[in-house]
């Protein structure tokens, strides 16, 4: 089994730049990246490989392989799946608050897939048994996409229902979240810049 995780850190995270700058969201993509792969390799996998468009961010990264492709996400993880011939474990790379048991409950799995959603019907991680048996489609309901794939192509679907696992930072209310239940530096990174602003409603983020 390997795993494999898109990046880019090149005007990352747009959807932040009301709270964030560029250089501000590029540098947090770089943390979550980090933490991403920490929990990757505490889970107990021991091939990792990055998918990028350019090695910007990845400068000092080492025992890993990097591929360097500028297709967008679906022609890149595609091509990649035809040519594994091992599990493959899909792991977005906006996903600070991934634990390494999660991961190790994801490819525990019984079944040929296991799809963890994200917010708003997206697709946060994804265990592919038979990834030449497969192919990915992001973007807009990416999550009822890769159920159907997978039923289509005859592949029993398993659930990985966690709201940890299915927190990625796109949005500015997405930084609450990593606020409240999150650790590590990206945490950390967040923590110097907002505070938690606590109404009668629900938590907000203001400005330190």
């Amino acid at each position: 089994m390997k795993a494999v995780i898109p990046f880019k850190k090149a005007h990352a995270k747009s959807r932040l730049s009301p709270v964030l700058s560029q250089e501000e969201r590029e540098e947090l993509v770089e943390l979550m990246l980090n933490q991403v792969i920490d929990s990757v390799k505490e889970a107990g996998i021991e091939t990792i490989d990055i998918l990028s468009p350019s090695m910007y961010g990845l400068e000092n990264l080492r025992g890993f392989r990097v591929y360097l492709d500028k297709r967008d996400l679906n022609g890149v993880l595609n091509s990649y799946l035809e040519q594994a011939e091992e599990a493959v474990l899909i792991v977005m790379a906006d996903l600070p608050l991934l634990s390494p048991n999660h991961i190790k409950e994801i490819t525990s799995t019984k079944e040929d897939i296991c799809i963890v959603p994200g917010k708003g019907g997206g697709t946060n991680i994804l265990f592919i048994r038979n990834p030449s048996r497969y192919r990915v489609m992001y973007y807009g309901s990416s999550f009822l996409t890769h159920c159907s794939i997978a039923a289509e192509s005859g592949q029993n679907i398993e659930v990985y229902d966690s709201f940890l696992a299915s927190t990625d930072i796109d949005e500015p209310e997405d930084l609450v979240e990593l606020l409240i239940h999150g650790k590590g530096a990206a945490k950390d990174y967040i923590s110097r810049k907002f505070r938690l602003e606590i109404s009668r409603g629900r938590v907000g983020l203001s400005l330190i």
